[in-house]
C-alpha cells in the first residue's frame, strides 16, 4: 500500500510538472507572437518619427494592463542606462542591496537562455509557475481591451516591461533595479517618474538608427532618464558626451556626479570583483555609488519628503569606505555571458557578449589577460577557435578586425539559432529575421575575416543537408560557417566535451572533408574557444554548455 501511495504521489507530481511546463511553454509561445504582431510593428514605424509617442503608448498599455504610472513610484527604483556595462552595473547593485537583506527586483535584457531571466526576484529568475501566472494575468487584460484600441497589443519588450512592473508590485519587492532597453529618453522603461537614483555606464556608438550617429546624440538620449531632483551618477566619459550629460542634467534639474576609480575607495586592500575584466571596475564603482545613495535616501525617511538634489554643475562623486555588505556584494556578483570562463575537460570556453567595437576592445583585453595562464596549465599544444556572430546594424568588420591579433587557428561563424533541427525552444525563437538573412550575414562575416587575414577568396560549393539548409560554406581551411550553434560547438569540440556528447543532443553528419579539417582539434592537448559578437549567440551556446540554465 505504501508503495502504491508513493507511486501515485510521484505520478501526480510528474503530471503536475508536465502540466506546468506545457502551460509555461504556451505562455512563451504566445509572448513570441508579439515579436511579429502586425499592428505592433506598424505602430512602431509610425512612432519612429515621433519618439514621444512611444512613452504615450506605453502609458496606455500600462493602464490597459490594470496598472497606473503612479503605482510605479512604490517600487523604489534604481534606473540604469549606458552603452556598455549597464547590465553588469545593475547586477553589482542588486547583489549589494540583497546583501543588506532587502527583497530585490531586477529587470534586464536580453535573456541568455530563458526569458524568465529578464525578471528576477532576489537574484533568481522568477519560476515557471510565477511567470505563467502573471503572464496570463497581464496578457488577458490587454487582449480583452484591444478591440477598443484598434486591435493594438504591446510589442515584445514593452510587454515584458509591463510584466516586470506587475510582478514586482504584486510580489512586494523592497526595491527594483531597472535596466534600460535601448537609449533612455524614449525607452519604454522611462515611464518611471520617480526613481530614487539614476546611473549611466560607459557610452559608445550603438543602435545608431534609433539613437543617432554620434556619441553626443547618444548621450542626449541616455541622459533622458534623469529626473527633477533625483541624484544621477555616471562613470568617466569622453569630453563631448560628458558635456551633453551636463547640459541634460542642468535642463532637467538634477545633480550629476562622476564616479571615482575603484582604487580610490577607502578599503583595506583592493576590492575583489566577481566579474572578470578590467572594465568591470568602472561598473563596480558606479554600483557602489548607486547603492550607497539608495541606502542614504531610504534610511532618511520618505524620499518624497527629502530635499531634491538640484543641478550645481558636474561634481566628483564622494569617496567613502564600502561596508562589508558592499565588499561581499562586489565579490559575489555573477552575470553569465560577460567575461565568463567554462572549462569542460580539454575544452575551455571564453564567453563574452561584446557587440560594439568598444566592448570588443574590452573583450580582447580580457581574453588576452586570461588565456596565457590557461595555456601554460595545458602543458601542451593549444588550438584557438573563434566562434562569432553579430546581428542588426553592427559593424562586424570593425569588430572582427580587433580579433585578428588574437591569432585564432579557426574562425567559425553561425547564426543565433540554437539547433538546426526544430526543438521546443520557444525562449530563443526570433521571428524578426529570416534564416536566409542570418546565414548570408555569416557568409559576409566569413569573407570579412578572410580579407582581414589577407586571404584571397576561393569560392567552393556549399555543403547541404536535408531541405537545402547550408551546413558548411567552405572557402578556406581555417574558416567555416555552420547553420546553428550546436553544430558549430560539436565540430569545434570533436567529441571531447562530455556535455555536448550527450546522446540527447542530435549530431549532424558532416562530409569527410570537413571532419578532416578538424584534425588539429582532435590532436591538441587543449582547445580554447572565444564565443563573442552577440549576447544571443552567447546565450545559445550556454543553453548547450550549461544544462543547469535550462531548468
Amino acid at each position: 500500500r505504501a508503495w502504491i501511495f508513493s507511486l501515485n504521489i510521484n505520478g501526480m507530481k510528474s503530471l503536475r510538472s508536465c502540466s506546468v511546463m506545457n502551460v509555461f511553454q504556451d505562455a512563451v509561445c504566445t509572448l513570441n507572437t508579439l515579436q511579429t504582431n502586425a499592428s505592433a510593428l506598424e505602430q512602431v514605424k509610425r512612432e519612429r518619427g515621433h519618439p514621444e509617442l512611444q512613452l504615450q503608448a506605453m502609458r496606455g498599455f500600462l493602464q490597459r494592463a490594470g496598472l497606473k504610472v503612479e503605482e510605479l513610484d512604490r517600487l523604489n527604483i534604481i534606473h540604469v542606462t549606458g552603452t556598455k556595462g549597464k547590465g553588469s552595473t545593475c547586477a553589482f547593485t542588486e547583489q549589494i542591496l540583497r546583501n543588506y537583506g532587502f527583497r530585490t527586483g531586477f529587470y534586464s535584457s536580453p535573456h541568455l537562455v530563458q526569458v524568465r531571466e529578464r525578471i528576477r526576484i532576489n537574484g533568481q529568475p522568477i519560476g515557471k509557475e510565477l511567470f505563467t501566472k502573471y503572464f496570463w494575468q497581464v496578457y488577458r487584460r490587454l487582449e480583452d481591451t484591444k478591440e477598443a484600441h484598434g486591435g493594438s497589443m504591446p510589442a515584445y519588450f514593452r510587454f515584458l516591461t509591463i510584466l516586470a512592473f506587475n510582478v514586482f508590485l504584486q510580489e512586494k519587492v523592497d526595491l527594483a533595479v531597472i535596466e534600460v532597453g535601448i537609449g533612455g529618453a524614449y525607452d519604454c522603461t522611462n515611464i518611471i517618474r520617480r526613481p530614487w537614483v539614476c546611473g549611466i555606464s560607459s557610452l559608445g556608438i550603438d543602435h545608431t538608427s534609433i539613437l543617432g550617429d554620434t556619441i553626443e546624440k547618444i548621450a542626449w538620449q541616455k541622459g533622458g532618464i534623469f529626473k527633477l531632483g533625483v541624484p544621477a551618477f555616471t562613470v568617466k566619459q569622453p569630453v563631448g558626451p560628458m558635456k551633453v550629460l551636463q547640459e541634460r542634467a542642468e535642463e532637467i534639474g538634477c545633480s550629476l556626479s562622476v564616479c571615482p576609480d575603484l582604487e580610490e575607495y577607502e578599503s583595506e586592500g583592493s576590492l575583489r570583483l566577481g566579474l572578470a575584466g578590467h572594465h568591470q571596475r568602472r561598473n563596480a564603482s558606479l554600483a557602489l555609488q548607486l547603492s550607497h545613495t539608495w541606502l542614504q535616501r531610504h534610511f532618511l525617511t520618505d524620499p518624497a519628503s527629502s530635499s531634491p538634489v538640484e543641478f550645481t554643475g558636474v561634481s566628483p562623486a564622494p569617496v567613502f569606505q564600502p561596508s562589508p555588505a558592499m565588499i561581499k556584494g562586489l565579490a559575489e556578483t555573477e552575470w553569465p555571458g560577460r567575461n565568463q570562463t567554462l572549462k569542460h575537460g580539454p575544452v575551455t570556453y571564453f564567453l563574452d557578449g561584446a557587440h560594439t567595437t568598444r566592448s570588443m576592445l574590452a573583450c580582447v583585453r580580457w581574453f588576452n589577460e586570461v588565456t596565457p595562464q590557461h595555456e601554460r596549465n595545458a602543458g601542451g599544444s593549444v588550438v584557438r577557435v573563434l566562434l562569432f556572430n553579430a546581428t542588426g546594424e553592427r559593424d562586424c568588420a570593425a569588430m572582427l578586425k580587433l580579433l585578428v591579433p588574437c591569432h585564432f587557428d579557426f574562425a567559425v561563424f553561425c547564426p543565433n539559432i540554437t539547433e538546426a533541427i526544430a526543438t521546443c525552444n520557444a525562449d530563443q525563437q526570433n521571428f524578426n529575421v529570416s534564416v536566409e538573412n542570418m546565414l548570408t550575414r555569416c557568409l559576409d562575416n566569413q569573407q570579412s575575416w578572410r580579407v582581414l587575414n589577407g586571404q584571397e577568396e576561393k569560392p567552393e560549393a556549399e555543403l547541404l543537408i536535408g531541405g537545402g539548409l547550408p551546413l558548411v560554406a567552405e572557402r578556406h581551411s581555417d574558416t567555416l560557417v555552420f547553420p546553428c550553434i550546436l553544430s558549430a560547438l560539436q565540430w569545434i569540440s570533436q567529441g571531447r566535451d562530455s556535455v555536448l556528447s550527450n546522446p540527447n543532443k542530435c549530431i549532424i553528419p558532416l562530409k569527410p572533408s570537413i571532419n578532416a579539417k578538424a584534425a588539429p582539434l582532435r590532436e591538441a592537448v587543449s582547445i580554447h574557444v572565444l564565443i563573442t559578437g552577440s549576447l544571443h549567440l552567447v546565450g545559445g551556446a550556454l543553453k548547450h554548455l550549461d544544462p543547469a540554465l535550462n531548468s
